[in-house]
């Protein structure tokens, strides 16, 4: 079982930046494919971005492309999501998911576990 703690989320205003980070339990943190989803009041959750083990293939949805950056540091069993330049349409609670697969996901029902999630809200 893999426990998954976001950080780092809070109140930012338009325009600000903020990362967030995940920590993973799983000492085999390494072979996990890793992703970024996020759930806005009243809305369906929503991929935002996913990374492969190494760090060498990475995916975005269209509404964060060239904002937003997504990076793992094995070593520390990490996962980030550097957001800038955000908008207060990027207002949600973000999730970190872990997925057993090497290959990219984008949808809920591919990953495997979960975080609690961390609150982002951005103001205009």
């Amino acid at each position: 079982q893999v426990q998954l703690v976001e950080s780092g989320g809070g109140l930012v205003q338009a325009g600000g930046s903020l990362r967030l980070s995940c920590a993973a339990s799983e000492r085999t943190f390494r072979i996990y494919t890793m992703g970024w989803f996020r759930q806005a009041p009243g809305k369906d959750r929503e991929f935002v971005s996913a990374i492969n083990w190494s760090g060498g293939s990475t995916d975005y949805s269209d509404s964060v492309k060239g904002r937003f950056t997504i990076s793992r540091e094995n070593a520390k069993n990490t996962v980030y999501l550097q957001m800038n330049s955000l908008k207060p349409e990027d207002t949600a609670v973000y999730y970190c998911a872990a997925r057993r697969a090497a290959v990219l996901g984008a949808r809920e029902y591919e990953y495997d576990y979960w975080g609690q999630g961390t609150q982002v809200t951005v103001s205009s």
